[in-house]
């Protein structure tokens, strides 16, 4: 068994400033921000975004109001040069976003960075060297000098190009990376030498102090960002910039902190995505300052649509006790908290400030119902539902159905007085999930993958019986269901979102049946659908279908 021994590690050092300010500092507004999840958050998966998921998480940064946006690292990697020049040749780029690319200082890589910039209203130029003793020890074997000199030399080649594409309004960025374990003194002389470089081209500059690896508490970190700050000599003439990573947990405070001690700009990532553990998540310290009645220039009131997005681009599930994004974060387990939450939101008047016991912010501003915040969970038997269901019938529904399908088992329970028998919750799962997919019955349908005349998407054709009547629907999208959603909202004319989706078979072999479970939004209510059927996309598009038409019928009502 290997040893677990502290000892061989050691503390990061302190810096010595009695007079530190940051302390009696408080946020007063947002800083400016700078998404990455395109360059940082994309070389962290494990499988790259495609072009399409790109596309997809541009325009939801644009959206939520981004105006500068890492858009990838196009002199090391091909997709990202045909990415850039997507985004300029397609006019994606709306007048107020400024692109950045990110490139090592290597007059080849710059040269190429200037290359797929071609063409850009503006765009920024981020150009990075490592600082630290290991880095500069162990891997450059240089002195502090032979860093400092290759910075400088990238800046001039910075400033060289910049002048032979003068269509585009550009701005410098420099970051010495590994910020966060360099001496600050250093730190200090090797921007300092790069803003002078600069400094005569009257281009915007921006230096990025970056954890690139979160080593010490977040105060440690202030306290780094402070000293630069004080002791620069061109403090009025730049933006400080910080870009946290996630290693101690303490990203988003350290972040925060960093603006507490004097920096301007914020780099992250939606949701927290990036390397190792993660970056800063944007998200996060924005709802931060909302929560503190300071607008974070940001909107992010559909947060369905930005777990929906962040989702299906990265391929990784949002923890459930995320912060503010999370489904189960606003959910009240306890009885005695869902007592106090009643009480609290009966006395909320419109007209004063949020006071709400165990609730931070209201759960309405960001898409959420109060049902959810005081019903969800104050049903008794979720686990036993679930467990009778994936043991006896081999279901293994995601949470929110848990929490649907309780609900029907305690009004069962509340009508008999008595215990429900495993056969008893099986027919009610039936009754409310099962039949309803069959009153919607899917005829037949085809896909033609990649078609050639929409952008290589998937093309559906589908037919299904609906209360006697046939209804044929044709959609496109990235795969059966987003070709679906397309086609009813293009025949019904509803906002569909799908918040879930999830599917498994339900024994193993060729011919088990696969059973799909969806949660959809339409026209910003909830519904869920479930089908079973020996082929999973049938079962797919049966589920999708069912929920759907569970809005038809609400409609009807109304």
């Amino acid at each position: 068994m290997a040893d677990f021994n502290h000892r061989k590690y050691r503390a990061t050092p302190a810096i010595v400033m009695t007079d530190r300010q940051w302390p009696n500092n408080t946020i007063s507004q947002a800083p400016q921000w700078c998404s990455v999840d395109l360059r940082d958050g994309n070389q962290a998966l494990v499988e790259p975004m495609t072009v399409q998921q790109k596309l997809r998480m541009w325009d939801l940064l644009v959206k939520l109001g981004f105006t500068q946006i890492e858009v990838g690292f196009p002199a090391a990697s091909q997709p990202d040069f045909d990415f850039v020049r997507a985004l300029i040749d397609g006019d994606r780029i709306p007048d107020n976003v400024t692109v950045q690319v990110l490139t090592q200082a290597r007059e080849e890589l710059i040269a190429r960075s200037y290359e797929a910039l071609k063409g850009a209203k503006q765009a920024i130029i981020h150009v990075y060297n490592s600082t630290s003793p290991v880095q500069r020890e162990r891997v450059f074997g240089l002195e502090r000098d032979g860093i400092t000199a290759i910075a400088v030399q990238g800046a001039r080649w910075v400033k060289e190009y910049a002048a032979r594409n003068p269509e585009t309004k550009w701005s410098f960025q420099y970051s010495p990376e590994s910020f966060s374990s360099t001496e600050v003194d250093f730190a200090v002389e090797i921007s300092d030498a790069v803003i002078a470089e600069w400094r005569d081209t009257g281009a915007p500059i921006i230096i990025n102090l970056p954890a690139t690896v979160e080593c010490a508490s977040p105060n440690v970190f202030a306290d780094q960002v402070e000293w630069f700050c004080r002791h620069t000599q061109y403090r009025k003439d730049i933006t400080v910039s910080v870009h946290t990573h996630n290693d101690r947990g303490c990203g988003v405070a350290a972040g925060e902190l960093a603006v507490m001690a004097g920096a301007d700009r914020v780099e992250g990532t939606l949701l927290g995505n990036g390397e190792r553990t993660g970056n800063m998540d944007i998200v996060t310290m924005a709802m931060n300052l909302y929560s503190q009645g300071v607008d974070p220039k940001l909107n992010l009131a559909d947060m369905d649509e930005i777990i929906a997005v962040v989702e299906h681009c990265t391929t990784i599930p949002l923890h459930p006790r995320h912060p503010y994004a999370g489904e189960l974060v606003f959910t009240a387990f306890s009885g005695s908290h869902q007592d106090a939450i009643r009480k609290c939101l009966g006395k909320q008047s419109e007209n004063e400030h949020w006071q709400v016991a165990y609730l931070p912010i209201d759960p309405a501003d960001l898409g959420r119902s109060y049902e959810a915040v005081i019903r969800i969970n104050s049903q008794s038997g979720k686990g036993g539902v679930s467990w009778v269901l994936e043991n006896d019938y081999g279901l293994q529904l995601p949470r929110w159905l848990q929490i649907d399908a309780s609900r029907a088992v305690q009004a069962k329970a509340e009508e008999i007085a008595g215990e429900v028998s495993a056969k008893q919750i099986w027919e009610l799962f039936d009754e409310h999930y099962l039949q309803t997919a069959r009153d919607t019955e899917l005829s037949h349908f085809a896909i033609s993958q990649n078609n050639a005349e929409n952008h290589g998407q998937d093309q559906l054709s589908l037919s299904f019986q609906y209360q006697g009547q046939e209804i044929a629907l044709q959609g496109y999208g990235d795969g059966a269901i987003s070709a679906l959603v397309n086609a009813w909202q293009q025949e019904f004319g509803d906002k569909v979102e799908v918040l879930d989706y999830r599917e498994h078979a339900l024994d193993t072999g060729t011919a088990s049946q696969a059973v799909a479970y969806v949660h959809l939004s339409i026209n910003n209510q909830r519904y869920i659908g479930v089908a079973m059927h020996r082929d999973v996309v049938t079962a797919s598009l049966q589920a999708v279908l069912s929920a759907a038409s569970q809005a038809v019928e609400q409609a009807k009502a109304a």
